[in-house]
C-alpha cells in the first residue's frame, strides 16, 4: 500500500522504470542538459585570489645563486640546486607526500602572519656533513640513491625512528642559517624579512602551520641527483600569510644588487661604447613621385620637373633628422643643419623619402 506522502503507486513507478529501460520513454528531455556541474565548496579556501606565484619563482630563483655562495663559504660544498615550480596544494595533501624522518623546522618569518616551514630531506644533510670533513658530497647533493641506507659509509636516508646525531644537529643549524641568510637577501627586493626558529621535529606530521584543508605555497629545490632520488629543501608558506602581500607580490620584482656607483660606471662605459659606433647620413635635395610606367619609357634626354624644396633632408640610419641647406665650404660640398625634424613629423618623413 502506497504510504501518504508517495505520489505514484507502486504499479506506477514499475511501469515507468519499464518505459525508461525498452526506451518507449525519452530520457534527457529536460532543460540545460548539456550543461555540467562543478562541486564547489563555500567554506574552501580559493587560490585565485591574486597571490602571484612568479613573483616568488623569481625569489626563488635569486635565492639559489645566494645559497650556493653561502654553502661553498660555510660548509665547503656547492650544491647543484634546480628550483621547482612554486605550487599550491592543501596542507594535508603536501603532508601525505612527505615520508618521515626528516628535518622539520617551523619558523617565524616577520613581518609575516603565522608561521612557515623548512624542510630538509636528510641526504642534503649528509651530504653537506660529508662536504664539511672533507669528502666529496656523496649522501645526498650532487647524486643520493635513497634506495639504500649507506653508500660508501654515508648514511642516504634515515630509517624510521632514528634521530639527527649532535654532529648532524649542528650541520642543520649551519644550512639553516645559510637558508635564511641568502632567503632574506632574495626578499629583499620586495620587503625586509626576518627568521626566527621556533622548533624542530622529525615527523613533518607534528609540525602544523595550517589546518590540514588550508592552502600553502611550496617553493622546493632540488639537486641534480646522479641516482634515482635527489635530495630537496623545501620553503612553505601558509596561504593565509602571503595574502596581505598579493598586491606587492603583483608587482614586479626588481633586484638591488647594483649600488649608485656601479650604475654610474655603466652608464660612462655604455657611452663611450656608443660613441665609437658608426652611422650612415645621407642628405636628400629632392624627391618626387613616378609611376614605374613613366619610368620605363623614360630616354636619355628626358627631363623630370619638380619643385625643390625650402631645405634639404638629412637622413641618418634611414630615420630623418634635421633640415639643412647645401652649399660649399672650401672646396668641398657641405650642408649646414637648420633645423631639427619634429618625432611627430618622422612618419611622414619617411614615406617621402621612400619613394626617392
Amino acid at each position: 500500500m502506497a504510504s501518504a506522502t508517495q505520489l505514484l503507486s507502486n504499479e506506477e513507478l514499475d511501469a515507468l522504470s519499464a518505459g525508461l529501460s525498452s526506451g518507449d520513454i525519452e530520457v534527457d528531455t529536460g532543460v540545460n542538459t548539456g550543461l555540467s556541474v562543478v562541486k564547489h565548496d563555500l567554506a574552501a579556501e580559493d587560490s585565485s585570489l591574486g597571490v602571484n606565484v612568479t613573483a616568488l619563482d623569481m625569489i626563488a630563483e635569486r635565492f639559489i645563486r645566494l645559497f650556493r655562495l653561502g654553502m661553498l663559504e660555510t660548509l665547503r660544498t656547492s650544491p647543484r640546486i634546480n628550483p621547482v615550480k612554486v605550487q599550491i596544494l592543501r596542507f594535508g595533501d603536501y603532508l601525505n607526500k612527505l615520508k618521515a624522518p626528516l628535518s622539520v623546522n617551523i619558523i617565524r618569518m616577520q613581518p609575516l602572519r603565522g608561521t612557515v616551514m623548512v624542510v630538509l630531506d636528510p641526504s642534503v644533510v649528509f651530504s653537506s656533513l660529508d662536504s664539511f670533513f672533507g669528502g666529496f658530497g656523496s649522501g645526498g647533493m650532487g647524486g643520493a640513491r635513497r634506495g639504500r641506507e649507506e653508500d660508501d659509509g654515508v648514511p642516504l636516508s634515515l630509517p624510521p625512528g632514528r634521530l639527527f646525531t649532535p654532529t648532524e644537529s649542528r650541520i642543520i643549524r649551519l644550512i639553516l642559517s645559510v637558508f635564511f641568510r641568502s632567503m632574506k637577501e632574495a626578499w629583499s627586493p620586495v620587503m625586509k624579512v626576518d627568521y626566527e626558529t621556533l622548533s624542530s621535529e622529525i615527523n613533518p606530521h607534528f609540525a602544523q602551520i595550517a589546518d590540514e584543508n588550508d592552502l600553502v605555497v611550496i617553493s622546493r629545490f632540488e639537486s641534480e641527483g646522479r641516482g634515482e632520488h635527489s635530495g630537496f629543501v623545501d620553503m612553505v608558506y601558509p596561504y593565509n600569510a602571503l595574502k596581505p602581500l598579493r598586491d606587492v607580490l603583483r608587482s614586479r620584482v626588481q633586484t638591488n644588487d647594483a649600488t649608485e656607483e656601479s650604475d654610474k660606471q655603466w652608464r660612462a662605459e655604455l657611452s663611450v661604447a656608443v660613441k665609437d659606433s658608426s652611422l650612415k647620413l645621407k642628405v636628400v635635395l629632392g624627391q618626387l613621385g613616378l609611376s614605374l610606367a613613366e619610368f620605363e619609357n623614360m630616354q636619355e634626354g628626358d627631363v623630370l620637373h619638380f619643385k625643390k624644396p625650402d631645405f634639404a633632408r638629412v637622413i641618418v640610419n634611414d630615420v630623418p633628422i634635421f633640415d639643412g641647406q647645401v652649399g660649399n665650404l672650401g672646396a668641398q660640398t657641405a650642408v649646414r643643419m637648420e633645423q631639427p625634424i619634429c618625432m611627430q613629423q618622422v612618419p611622414d618623413m619617411q614615406r617621402r623619402t621612400s619613394n626617392e
